[in-house]
């Protein structure tokens, strides 16, 4: 993700809390109460849910034709149990669920907090292979108080499910450390355009209405969701190794954003050369009309507001740096995803460090003047936001405030910081390795630290600890004359606020 200018400070939320009461369900008496359960995450403990990995979401909505009213959807999901389950939560808090079925039988389901719990007909034995049907409405109006999920446009719908909103949108494990395959349907009425994660799989025309369906060929994180419905164009063109590149842009700007569209194949070609072959099957661009304030990394398909290519105030070299940034996340984010949120910096650092790189090249930006700026605010943001590897919690009802400046340029910093302490060739070298080696997975900062010990030869324990946990900036290796910038009386009261 990445928030655009007029959006760098998170958006004003109300304050109220999502309520329990968000998921309308069946209200079941069980032995004991149902209760929301979590992975463990530092920064969202009740993200996601033990006992099962999925291993893939069959997703169908149903569009009526309005992005006011509810979608019909059926949502059914492949795992394996961890451990014996006489209970299955999944995350959900916006919609109504109909039914459940566990493995074809009827199930009895209630909520909690923003789970929804799933009571099998009998308890399901560890190491066993289940099937959940969830029959639902998927709501495409903003719960109180709560942001993501699906994004509203001028002609139809989107998504932006991170950081914890893909279960605003579906029941699903939200939680990136559970990636799964993904098929992806959907039914609009005709004179609209469906596109999803993937690669189409067919296209079925009935009775004024037509059903896409999209398969994607790695696994994903429930995050990195997309679909878009809209009246748009789908328009085709071939990426390095002949990989099919497809954007969608709303169709009465087709010509408009055409001159920037064709940029992206040389854009993965640039960034293969740094990091090595794109990871996935396919790539594009969906051109949403809408103001969400921010970019974001979809896989395969990022989103981005329309208006970042069509107004003037925004330099070429900016928007082609912010293509880039998007596309950076393919590798590091989509490919290699975090194992908990506070790994964040892995997936915005590396981005926001390949946005830089291609401005430093491409137009002339250099990337010591961008770091050495950093350096100066960058104590702020830990202030702030915390350290890079250890960002505080998000404000409550602004869950998107974990996307602070520290995980962006000041997470770029440290990487910089990194290639000054090894020398060039082993950080590229490490580079290509890390997304290599976890690709189609999940990583975690010590992995990252343990890599760049190996691929360097050195213990880098020390400088890692200081550089990603301290609460001070330490010296720039090479840079003895970067100082921090203070921070102003004023500016500190303020902040305080």
């Amino acid at each position: 993700m990445l928030l655009t200018p007029h959006a760098r400070s998170p958006r004003r939320l109300k304050a109220a809390a999502l309520l329990a009461s968000a998921v309308a369900v069946c209200l079941v008496a069980a032995s004991a109460p149902a209760a929301p359960l979590g992975v463990g995450d530092r920064l969202f403990p009740h993200l996601g849910n033990p006992g099962y990995d999925v291993a893939s979401y069959d997703l169908s909505f149903t569009y009526p034709g309005s992005n006011s009213k509810p979608l019909k959807a059926v949502t059914t999901i492949d795992a394996w149990t961890t451990t014996e389950l006489d209970r299955i939560n999944l995350d959900f808090a916006h919609g109504k669920v109909d039914s459940v079925e566990v493995d074809g039988e009827p199930a009895a389901f209630t909520g909690a907090g923003e789970d929804l719990v799933v009571t099998p007909g009998e308890p399901l034995p560890g190491g066993s292979w289940m099937r959940i049907t969830v029959r639902h409405t998927s709501d495409p109006v903003s719960a109180e108080g709560r942001d993501g999920g699906w994004v509203r446009t001028t002609d139809g719908l989107a998504m932006a499910n991170q950081a914890d909103a893909a279960h605003l949108v579906f029941p699903c494990n939200d939680h990136p450390s559970d990636k799964a395959m993904f098929t992806i349907r959907v039914t609009a009425p005709d004179g609209y355009t469906a596109v999803a994660n993937g690669l189409p799989a067919g296209v079925d025309r009935v009775a004024g209405e037509t059903t896409w369906t999209y398969r994607t060929q790695h696994p994903m994180a429930t995050e990195l969701t997309q679909v878009s419905i809209g009246r748009s164009t789908v328009l085709h063109r071939t990426g390095p190794h002949g990989l099919p590149v497809r954007d969608v842009v709303p169709t009465k700007h087709r010509e408009a954003l055409e001159p920037w569209l064709e940029k992206t194949p040389d854009q993965i070609s640039w960034m293969e050369s740094k990091v090595g072959r794109y990871p996935f099957e396919t790539y594009g661009l969906l051109m949403a009309d809408a103001d969400t304030g921010f970019e974001l990394e979809t896989q395969t398909l990022s989103l981005f507001e329309r208006d970042l290519f069509t107004e003037p105030a925004y330099p070429k070299w900016y928007v082609e740096s912010i293509m880039v940034h998007e596309l950076a996340h393919q590798w590091f984010g989509d490919s290699v995803s975090p194992r908990n949120w506070s790994d964040l910096w892995l997936n915005e650092g590396h981005a926001t460090w390949y946005e830089a790189l291609y401005a430093e090249e491409k137009a002339d930006r250099p990337m010591e003047t961008r770091m050495k700026a950093a350096y100066g605010a960058s104590d702020r943001w830990r202030a702030a936001g915390g350290p890079p590897a250890a960002p505080k919690a998000p404000n409550p009802g602004q869950k998107i405030s974990i996307f602070r400046p520290n995980v962006y340029d000041g997470a770029a910093l440290v990487l910089y910081a990194l290639r000054e302490e090894i020398g060039r060739p082993a950080f590229q070298g490490l580079e290509r390795a890390w997304v290599s080696r976890h690709e189609d997975g999940v990583a975690t900062t010590a992995d990252f630290v343990g890599l760049a010990e190996e691929i360097s030869g050195r213990d880098l324990g020390g400088f890692f600890q200081d550089w990603l946990y301290g609460e001070k900036t330490p010296p720039m290796p090479g840079h003895p004359d970067w100082k921090s910038v203070a921070i102003p009386k004023a500016a500190k009261g303020k902040a305080a606020k």
